[in-house]
């Protein structure tokens, strides 16, 4: 079945049953591979994208669920929170292995759309989804207050 897809701005139409899981879609058929497979049963937070600003696990939105604009960590622009973030990250040296840190940011982004000015507590209940297993956690929280202070000043 031809479905139609807008990523990053970009319309895409691909050829493919309505139940395949986006993290597929965006993967195999798209091409971007920035969105990782971790666990394919939304429990790690690899996989996370935005669709129309919200986090979601791609492994578990089927294509035919999808229900508006996607954007990946290759969708990232400036000079938005998603920069921002970015930046942030990259100060505050967060990442070691690195697999994980696509769905950290994109989740991290989502959560300072909605609460700019976050405590540990907002940052622990929104981060806890997303799993790193180099135990990188104070490094991400400094890395979302660092990107909070960021976009206050700007």
């Amino acid at each position: 079945m031809a479905t139609s897809l807008r990523i990053n701005g970009t319309a895409h139409n691909v050829e493919l049953p309505e139940d395949v899981p986006l993290l597929w879609v965006l993967r195999d058929e798209i091409g971007l591979t920035g969105t990782k497979f971790g666990c394919g049963v939304a429990a790690c937070g690899a996989c996370t994208v935005h669709i129309d600003g919200e986090a979601v696990r791609s492994c578990q939105v089927a294509l035919g669920d999808v229900w508006g604009d996607v954007t990946t960590i290759e969708g990232v622009g400036t000079p938005d929170a998603m920069a921002t973030i970015q930046r942030a990250w990259v100060e505050e040296q967060v990442a070691q292995c690195g697999y994980c840190q696509s769905g950290q940011i994109m989740q991290a982004a989502a959560l300072l759309a909605e609460n700019p000015d976050p405590t540990d507590a907002d940052i622990n209940d929104a981060m806890q989804g997303n799993l790193c297993r180099c135990g990188t956690y104070p490094r991400i929280r400094a890395a979302v207050k660092s990107a909070a202070r960021m976009m206050k000043e700007a």
